[in-house]
């Protein structure tokens, strides 16, 4: 079978330099996590104008200070947050469609090549999307279209991504390291809200064009500089041999601790015998711990997206204070959120690894984002400083153990001993978690479209019952956890305590 090498990266080819031997492994590690953190703050740039731009054309709030403009139709009538919600819905169903898809397509083709292709298009359907201010577009079928075929290129980058920051760091501090890589995903929506909010007053155009054209000039940074596998440049493949050479050490505790998950979750009962071609779809599905992180995936993200999409409409449409903020200031604000997101993400990351527990960590993170969320919708409209901070710690836990799972725990599934750490297999994993989460991020946003209009404290009440939901899926796993660690004796004061 005749193998299909990928082209190196041209940048490299412009710039002999940045080779090997003059810059070392480190620096090009440095160099992936960096690339492919911007490359997907991108794409989460670009998903957040219609979060903005929501309070602009939906009906407009009547206030002392504000007298309303009517919205843009067809989302300023009376069921106008129900549209809403349905273009929420065209875009995160066909981009957990796509995930399905591109995550196995990303197992066989040029990672990089197939990541700039989700980029570029990405940014000219997001362009697309804004022209419709400019060209005076009222028909829904047009705004659905382009949010559907949008969500087909967005769905290219998670598997992407995440399969090369898999080839180019083993399992040491994956959690921690991944922890911070993750924060692409709350600084592309800072980034993406800052920026759609700044233009806001020139039209709610501006918000989607200027996220498009970002993305874009990113997407050719990639094609230029992104260098998929270690192997490329010479170097040893981080993500299979040196994850194998490491399980020499602890070889007999893993098979243990695999062992008693595979006893309890009724997975699969032996390897997988082709440790160096993609692993099929369904084989996938059946790898310990791949359905349960999944369908936990699946609460969390409901959660995180009805967040990521409603959030500024929410503070835009809920006095703080007794005031009620400018569309503007609504998005700006929303960002605090995203912000805590950062810090949970790396804390759980920090956590799991420090325990050794990925489920654990996650069930934790979720049970305390209960009262955080209740916290915010009772006093979070007391004062602005109310607001910061428990909009702040709702971010944190909320995003911590949705973090967690789409990177640290997706890696270690797509690599872990039963496929003898075949890392061609860790896109298809990947686009399984991410993909069945990306069916939640589609559920919640409709949800709260709809539930929205009998009044938010029947969106919160979702909220909360999807994490419950999220927390049960992981019980079996974090008991597994528990005692596998009691038994290799890593746990020695919990022992103690329990004594």
């Amino acid at each position: 079978m005749q193998s299909n090498i990928p082209a190196l990266a041209p940048g490299l080819n412009l710039f002999p330099t940045l080779k090997p031997p003059q810059k070392t492994l480190t620096f090009h590690q440095i160099s992936a996590l960096l690339i492919t953190f911007v490359a997907y703050a991108s794409f989460h740039a670009s998903r957040k104008p219609p979060s903005i731009v929501k309070s602009v054309l939906s009906p407009e709030i009547q206030t002392n200070s504000t007298s309303g403009d009517g919205g843009w139709a067809p989302f300023n009538g009376p069921h106008g947050t129900h549209r809403l919600g349905e273009l929420d819905l065209a875009f995160l169903s066909s981009y957990s469609i796509g995930m399905f898809i591109s995550g196995h397509a990303g197992d066989r083709l040029d990672i990089r090549l197939f990541l700039v292709t989700g980029m570029v298009g990405s940014g000219i359907l997001t362009i697309i999307f804004g022209l419709g201010d400019w060209f005076n577009v009222h028909k829904l079928g047009f705004f659905l279209g382009v949010q559907i075929v949008c969500g087909l290129f967005q769905s290219i980058g998670w598997p992407c991504v995440v399969a090369v920051v898999g080839n180019w760091f083993g399992k040491e501090k994956r959690g921690l390291i991944m922890g911070f890589w993750n924060s692409h995903t709350s600084v592309g929506n800072i980034v993406g809200s800052v920026v759609s909010s700044a233009v806001l007053e020139f039209g709610w155009g501006w918000s989607f064009v200027l996220p498009g054209i970002l993305i874009i000039i990113i997407g050719i940074f990639v094609f230029l500089f992104l260098v998929v596998n270690p192997e490329d440049l010479g170097f040893e493949a981080l993500g299979q041999e040196i994850e194998m050479s490491a399980q020499i050490e602890s070889n007999k505790s893993l098979e243990n601790s695999e062992k008693v998950e595979s006893d309890d979750a009724g997975l699969l009962p032996s390897e997988i015998s082709d440790s160096s071609g993609a692993i099929g779809f369904l084989e996938a599905w059946r790898l310990p711990g791949v359905a349960p992180f999944a369908f936990c995936l699946f609460f969390s993200k409901l959660v995180a997206y009805t967040f990521l999409y409603w959030l500024p409409f929410y503070i835009r449409h809920t006095a703080v204070a007794g005031v009620h903020l400018s569309d503007k200031s609504a998005g700006i604000l929303s960002t605090i959120f995203d912000v805590g997101g950062v810090l949970g993400g790396i804390l759980a990351g920090y956590i799991s690894d420090k325990i050794e527990a990925r489920a654990v960590t996650s069930i934790t993170f979720l049970l305390l984002s209960i009262p955080a969320l209740l916290l915010f919708r009772v006093f979070g409209s007391i004062s602005m400083y109310t607001n910061i901070g428990l909009m702040f710690l709702s971010g944190l836990l909320v995003n911590g153990p949705y973090s967690l799972i789409t990177t640290a725990v997706s890696a270690d599934l797509g690599t872990q001993n039963l496929i003898k750490g075949n890392s061609r297999a860790l896109a298809t994993v990947t686009a399984i978690i991410d993909g069945t989460g990306s069916v939640g991020a589609a559920l919640g946003p409709l949800l709260a479209g709809y539930i929205s209009t009998r009044g938010w404290n029947s969106v919160f009440f979702m909220l909360i019952l999807a994490i419950v939901l999220a927390g049960l899926f992981l019980i079996r796993l974090a008991k597994t956890e528990i005692k596998g660690k009691l038994n290799e004796g890593k746990w020695r004061w919990y022992s103690v305590t329990a004594q």
